[in-house]
């Protein structure tokens, strides 16, 4: 089984890497992980992606990575699996409302890789090894920061947490079937811009915690 862990920045998987270096990462036709980096936003990933899924191959990628939440309930340090992707900034606000390209019939809700607005994970029942909390997710070009904007999406997304690289991951993945999991470490809340509230850190423990589980329990049934 090849499996590829990507992240936008080195940073997010380069403890893990660091951690199981050797143990997985050798060649090995039974079971091989190794490391792949992005690129912060979704058109250098979506790119990525696609080139290392042409000259890869792998069985699994798995996407890991910070990211902020919606959610105030969710204590900071908290890591999630995404269940579905949504574009969240791919539009036009009109009026003091927030049209996707659904909504200006740019693009059909069921035409694929869509299914009713959002790019599913078809393979997380199989893959969420470690019964992680799924989640909805949505993917922006610009990190959300002022209060309407959030108000927008929440009203019309409920979304649990936002990146930047998210959707390029399901797009990709569900455009070419190679199956794929998304894991985010949660580091601050929408909109906190004061960089001393948020706790990057933890997330990357509990980050690179998971992916250490995750990888043992893969490659014991695998």
């Amino acid at each position: 089984m090849r499996v590829v862990i990507t992240a936008a920045t080195i940073g997010e998987w380069m403890p893990a890497f660091l951690a199981i270096d050797g143990l997985y990462t050798s060649d090995s036709k039974r079971f091989k992980v190794s490391f792949h980096q992005g690129g912060v936003g979704m058109l250098s990933n979506a790119v990525s992606l696609t080139r290392l899924a042409y000259e890869e191959k792998p069985d699994l990628i798995i996407q890991v990575g910070i990211a902020g939440t919606f959610d105030a309930n969710l204590p900071l340090g908290s890591v999630v699996a995404v269940k579905e992707e949504i574009l969240g900034d791919t539009g036009v606000e009109e009026d003091g409302k927030w049209k996707d390209i659904f909504d200006l019939k740019l693009e059909k809700s069921n035409y694929p890789p869509f299914e009713k607005r959002k790019l599913h994970n078809h393979f997380l029942q199989k893959f969420n090894l470690l019964n992680l909390p799924e989640v909805t997710a949505i993917t922006v070009n610009e990190i959300t920061t002022s209060k309407e904007r959030i108000a927008q999406l929440i009203k019309k997304y409920n979304p649990v947490t936002e990146s930047m690289e998210g959707a390029a991951l399901h797009y990709v993945c569900r455009e070419m079937n190679i199956p794929f999991l998304q894991i985010r470490a949660v580091s601050n809340y929408i909109g906190e811009r004061n960089k001393e509230q948020w706790k990057i850190k933890e997330a990357i423990d509990n980050l690179t915690k998971t992916i250490l589980a995750f990888v043992e329990k893969l490659y014991q049934s695998s």
